[in-house]
């Protein structure tokens, strides 16, 4: 697939999940005019580190990002834009191609999550419930909404991929459980980040 790429500092898109954008920049003005145009699909990439330098060039970016379309546009009178994007699928940007555009245009595949009917990936699931939950507590934080939120997720992928992107606050985090393709080996690793992050705000009790 031949995908626009959106570089951001710290920022990771994951299926099943919606991302609010706000686009002010020339460049990705011109690449949201011209996703509408086309099938509203993008990418949004990660960027590496020190990328400051470059970042008005080609900085480096991570391999596999998250691609979705855009579900909600609002253009302002200012030219910018506010976007709700859906996230979609995991993909590996296979090479850049060279454009005539301000922005990036990628070819990239799709990548496929493994062992998502594994069995016993419910009582994980489950553990991951209960640890926000817990969060959520620790940070003073009613949790009855939060549960009935959690529980209406029934496929543990999915479930991984919504609170990896709505609790973890870590970037790298975020990037690995981006970049783990085996649903269990992601979901032990989200727990592992939640466990942590209850720790950190009990105050290391």
């Amino acid at each position: 697939m031949y995908l626009p790429i959106f570089p951001l500092p710290d920022l990771t898109v994951f299926p099943h999940t919606l991302l609010p954008l706000h686009i002010f920049e020339s460049r990705y003005r011109a690449m949201v005019t011209d996703c509408l145009a086309r099938d509203r699909r993008l990418a949004v990439v990660n960027l590496k580190p020190g990328y400051e330098a470059s970042y008005e060039g080609k900085p480096p970016v991570h391999a596999v990002a998250g691609a979705g379309s855009i579900v909600r546009c609002e253009r302002l009178a200012t030219g910018r834009f506010n976007l709700l994007l859906r996230g979609e699928r995991r993909i590996h940007i296979e090479r850049e191609l060279p454009s005539d555009t301000l922005y990036r245009m990628a070819v990239a595949r799709p990548l496929a999550d493994v062992g998502a009917d594994r069995p016993g990936l419910g009582d994980v699931a489950q553990g991951i419930r209960e640890l926000c939950l817990r969060i959520l507590k620790a940070l003073g934080r009613s949790g009855h909404e939060m549960r009935e939120s959690l529980e209406a997720v029934r496929s543990p992928a999915e479930l991984g991929d919504q609170v990896a992107s709505g609790v973890i606050p870590d970037p790298a985090i975020r990037q690995s459980l981006l970049e783990e393709l085996d649903v269990e080996r992601r979901l032990d690793r989200l727990t592992a980040a939640l466990d942590a992050l209850l720790k950190q705000l009990s105050g290391g009790r």
